[in-house]
């Protein structure tokens, strides 16, 4: 059965829905996205519908606190823009209930769009592992009736994870710790695990498919890591950096033979199309003598 794509007037409210709806062909259809789309350069220039409710220059420690008192709070870390969604008529909004921290609320979506003329479909993307990432290509393929594309890019994703496996096989396992945050700590969990394992490492701390989790330094150091990743959640590569280089000193204390900042936004926060990048960018770091360079490179962090 051929499948024809359906025309649709398509929200995201969340960054690696918007990176899949792209990679699908729809970013024609894709009326609107939040302040936080920057991939690609062209979603960039949508129309916003959420702002963030948070004052900018936080440190990381400041953000780890702010975020914790509006959650506990019950507030909101993002606001939707109810009246301009109501303009915009869409036809399906895609957001997300796996972290409050990165979208609006789900539940507050999911009201907002029984009051809108054209009753949206609200669909929720929230993988937790890297297959459940390729299952969501099949499910918002699906939705839009764009079969053959998610068919496609599901197959060129695996294709790339297959030839990274192909490629450390036979190489040592490098063990590896992934720091999500660093004021307070926390270790990489979800999908970051498995491809720590698929790049040819052992993740020492993090379980695949589990919430990341709250340490302590003390904790980190003492499973003795050869290569520390620091992939603070949403940076790029140089704020990473910066980020370590304020924290030197802790991490100096984990004794690890080297210490790399990466660029968390575009290869391992968002469990988008680009988590492939972060496998690849992460054989790299473990074998770079297997694995060639990679589309967003590590920065190595001098301690």
């Amino acid at each position: 059965m051929h499948y024809l794509p359906l025309w649709m007037r398509i929200v995201s409210l969340v960054p690696h829905a918007t990176e899949l709806l792209y990679a699908l062909g729809l970013g024609d259809q894709v009326v609107a996205v939040t302040h936080e789309c920057d991939y690609p350069t062209d979603a960039a220039g949508k129309p916003h519908v959420t702002r963030d409710k948070l004052p900018p220059g936080l440190s990381a420690a400041e953000i780890d606190r702010a975020v914790r008192e509006r959650t506990e709070a019950g507030e909101a870390i993002y606001e939707l823009d109810e009246e301009l969604l109501h303009e915009l008529q869409p036809d399906l909004i895609v957001t997300q209930a796996l972290c409050p921290v990165c979208a609006v609320s789900y539940d507050d979506v999911a009201e907002v769009a029984t009051r809108i003329a054209t009753c949206p479909k609200v669909i929720a993307l929230d993988p937790k592992t890297l297959g459940e990432t390729m299952g969501d290509i099949r499910t918002l393929a699906q939705a839009t009736g764009a079969r053959d594309a998610g068919l496609d890019l599901v197959a060129r994703q695996r294709a790339r994870i297959d030839r990274v496996k192909l490629a450390v096989r036979d190489a040592p396992k490098v063990r590896a710790v992934a720091i999500e945050w660093l004021d307070p700590v926390f270790i990489g969990g979800h999908w970051t695990p498995q491809l720590i394992d698929l790049a040819g490492g052992v993740d020492l701390l993090g379980l695949p498919g589990e919430h990341s989790e709250q340490l302590t330094w003390e904790q980190v150091a003492a499973v003795s890591p050869d290569v520390v990743v620091c992939m603070p959640c949403g940076y790029d590569a140089p704020r990473a950096h910066l980020e370590c280089e304020l924290y030197a000193h802790e991490l100096r204390r984990l004794g690890a033979q080297r210490v790399v900042a990466v660029d968390a936004s575009a290869t391992f926060s968002r469990p988008g199309p680009r988590l492939v990048d972060g496998l690849e960018l992460l054989a790299h770091i473990f074998h770079p003598d297997l694995v060639g360079a990679p589309a967003y490179p590590p920065i190595p962090v001098a301690l």
